[in-house]
């Protein structure tokens, strides 16, 4: 019986490596399935398996206080390789662009295991942007065996690079299936009652999500960033401004230096996810840098200002889903107060679609493997 290894160690990885994992795990005649966790997050990271209810079969514990990516990627590797060694997989599946995935694609090619690289082909054209995302992925893509990608524009990057079309198909991203799972049942009125009491304040106010923490925007950019939420709280005092705040101590110090005395601004410790996603539901609008909003928030009808430069995740600025800002200050404030003024321009965003899936990835990455 063929065995499939999953491999992740972020919250972001956890949740679109999980449709897939409970995809795997209800064809127990016909595949075996090992799940290994790095621990790269750790309390977000096991928030997400609980709620998914998967059980680590190996557990790395790899996050050290303020290690650097050089200290990680080589204990993430060298651990990785033992783990392989002792299970043997047919298969090794990691998600994504993280120092885990860079790890599991290089130990699985060395081992000469077909990598499976869930939601390949994104590029952003900039090695150093996301960095080091965008290294990890194109490393991934060198060395993968099959690559599930999750538009057709990154069925085009991996054609344009030489893969093998035979090595590539078009699955959708699975984080559109965790997403339709968890919102249903974060609308159910128990759970949104939960929602509710913790963020009383919110009544029945507008209320703007904002996530930020990509490591490129740490110094200048994130205090850029903070100058242009204080001025949008200072503006629209009428709404709510919701911040889970990374636990990251370069994220940490700007944001709650600049932002920490505003009435109308709530910094929060990061939220598990289905409190997340109930958190997108309800709001107006989303400012972010996470891939993940940028794919989520089509299907939830937000319109999202991405605060990057560039994305690789193209698809939905291209629809007018979304807008990239970066960390302008001036262009950031001008959006938002657009979006949260002139309902045309807000119903402009919406009613797009979402390019980049319809909730059955995870059967079509199952069912290749099956096949």
């Amino acid at each position: 019986m063929p065995r499939l290894l999953f491999i992740f160690g972020t919250r972001p990885e956890a949740i679109k490596m999980a449709p897939v994992i409970l995809e795997a795990q209800k064809r127990s005649h016909i595949f075996e399935t090992i799940v290994c966790v790095t621990g790269q997050h750790r309390e977000m990271l096991d928030q997400v398996n609980r709620y998914f209810q998967i059980v680590p079969d190996i557990d790395l514990h790899l996050m050290q206080p303020n290690q650097t990516l050089a200290s990680l990627t080589s204990r993430c590797l060298g651990e990785v390789d033992r783990v392989i060694c002792e299970t043997n997989p047919a298969f090794v599946l990691a998600q994504g662009d993280t120092t885990t995935v860079l790890a599991a694609s290089l130990a699985a090619f060395y081992h000469k295991i077909s990598f499976v690289h869930v939601e390949a082909g994104l590029r952003s054209g900039n090695l150093f942007s996301p960095f080091p995302e965008e290294m990890n992925r194109r490393v991934s893509s060198i060395v993968a065996a099959r690559h599930c990608a999750p538009t057709q524009g990154a069925v085009d990057a991996l054609l344009a690079e030489k893969i093998p079309p035979a090595m590539i198909r078009l699955t959708g991203n699975t984080v559109i299936d965790a997403l339709m799972y968890s919102v249903d049942r974060e609308r159910e009125r128990e759970n949104a009652v939960r929602w509710e009491v913790k963020y009383p304040f919110l009544a029945n106010q507008p209320m703007v999500l904002i996530t930020a923490h990509r490591r490129e925007s740490f110094g200048h950019g994130f205090e850029s960033l903070c100058s242009a939420f204080r001025q949008l709280a200072l503006t629209f005092t009428d709404h709510r401004f919701i911040y889970p705040v990374h636990l990251n101590p370069n994220v940490r110090e700007p944001v709650f230096r600049l932002l920490g005395d505003l009435p109308n601004f709530h910094l929060t410790e990061p939220a598990a996810y289905p409190e997340f996603v109930w958190l997108m539901d309800r709001s107006t609008i989303i400012l972010s840098d996470s891939g993940g909003v940028q794919e989520e928030a089509p299907t939830l009808g937000k319109p999202v200002l991405v605060l990057r430069n560039t994305t690789e995740r193209p698809e939905a600025v291209e629809i007018g889903a979304t807008k990239l800002v970066g960390t302008d200050a001036i262009l950031i404030v001008e959006t938002a107060s657009r979006l949260l003024t002139d309902r045309s321009f807000y119903d402009s965003f919406r009613g797009k679609g979402n390019p980049y899936g319809d909730g059955t990835a995870s059967t079509r990455i199952v069912d290749w493997l099956a096949g």
